[in-house]
């Protein structure tokens, strides 16, 4: 799984925030699509909503950009109460998915219609409009129409005609999902070198959780119309508080366990599958759910495991080759685990289907869920 981009040094301030959202609600007939959400995002910071569809991101995202308007609770903007802020002076500027370009127009000219709008002078409209070009690395499509770009040239142009208007905050509704896969992952590291550049606070809805893990600062996960959990990539994929992130944010094994020992911060806890250690435990709980991710279980055949504890016999139902790795789809004690493995040893997966195995759960790993 991709680290995110909290490790990379560049520009965040935490004088002022850039957006500040306090019990926002929002109601479309009896359904609360924001119930109550509550967030503070810093000046320059990469931010992604990550969510299911019909979680409320994008109404979240709408209601910033002025495109909707809350029913309940606080909208900062720059410290601003954004309620008293028509959309079209707000200090923010949305990319849409469908880019939304002007077919009648070449590309020098839609990067120029808001400029152009706002009446900016010819020379400064100029100066600006070849600038956001050179950055984004559109200026060899200048003279070009819409309908003889690519959908990764067309990506470009809505970012241009959006940053050119020098916004304090940048709203991105989903701007890849129409793009095919190597052209997405190509743009995520455009995108988040762009935005370094820039120093911009970028707001981003997404549904793909590999794409917030690559890009962002931090991230909330949405779920309901609520924020389930909010922040830095590591900490949300490493330590999800429940089902619902552990199973959204990439993959995970889920066990029910039972405290049988507690030594220090941690102990042992039974499951379905066994007696296992855990690193920690949460004070004042018997029972929980235990999670654990399937690329930190490792696969042993009989007699080789080199630990002594975690250790669950179990059966390969199932594997699926995707090339870099091989995932395992297991059977241990009347329970379905899944496991990934790296492809270093050769072209075929190390265990056939069939092959009895043993799996570790190291301590470590394993994470308490509060549900």
């Amino acid at each position: 799984m991709a680290n995110g981009a909290a490790d990379v040094n560049r520009p965040v301030r935490e004088d002022r925030p850039a957006v500040e959202v306090e019990n926002l609600v929002r109601r479309f007939g009896d359904v609360e699509a924001l119930s109550h959400v509550s967030l503070t995002i810093r000046q320059g910071e990469f931010f992604s909503l990550l969510g299911p569809s019909g979680c409320g991101k994008t109404t979240l995202l709408r209601i910033i950009g002025g495109l909707d308007m809350a029913d309940e609770g606080v909208l900062k903007i720059g410290g601003q109460n954004a309620r008293e802020i028509p959309a079209h002076k707000r200090p923010v500027n949305t990319v849409f998915q469908s880019y939304a370009l002007f077919p009648h127009l070449t590309v020098r000219e839609n990067v120029a219609f808001g400029l152009q709008m706002k009446k900016v002078a010819t020379a400064e409209i100029e100066r600006r409009v070849g600038a956001v070009m050179e950055t984004v690395e559109i200026m060899q499509f200048a003279g070009r129409k819409p309908g003889q770009l690519s959908g990764g040239q067309k990506q470009r142009v809505a970012l241009a005609r959006a940053i050119v208007n020098e916004p304090q905050v940048l709203l991105l509704d989903e701007p890849l999902g129409a793009l095919d896969l190597k052209l997405r992952k190509q743009l995520q590291v455009e995108l988040l070198t762009l935005q370094r550049r820039l120093g911009i606070t970028f707001i981003y809805v997404t549904h793909d959780q590999e794409e917030a893990l690559v890009m962002s600062d931090r991230i909330a996960v949405m779920r309901a119309g609520k924020i389930e959990q909010m922040g830095d990539a590591e900490d949300l994929y490493e330590r999800p508080r429940t089902r619902f992130v552990s199973q959204f944010l990439g993959t995970s094994n889920l066990l029910d366990a039972t405290v049988r020992q507690r030594t220090g911060s941690g102990g042992v806890v039974e499951t379905t599958v066994g007696m296992l250690r855990m690193e920690t435990i949460p004070a004042g709980r018997e029972k929980f759910t235990v999670a654990i991710r399937p690329e930190k279980v490792t696969l042993y055949a009989p007699g080789q495991a080199s630990a002594t504890e975690n250790c669950v016999p179990a059966r390969v139902e199932q594997l699926i080759y995707i090339g870099s790795e091989t995932h395992y789809h297991l059977y241990a004690a009347g329970v379905e685990l899944t496991a990934e493995a790296m492809n270093v040893k050769g072209c075929r997966p190390e265990f056939d289907i069939g092959r009895e195995v043993i799996a570790h759960l190291p301590p470590a790993g394993m994470v308490a869920l509060d549900d």
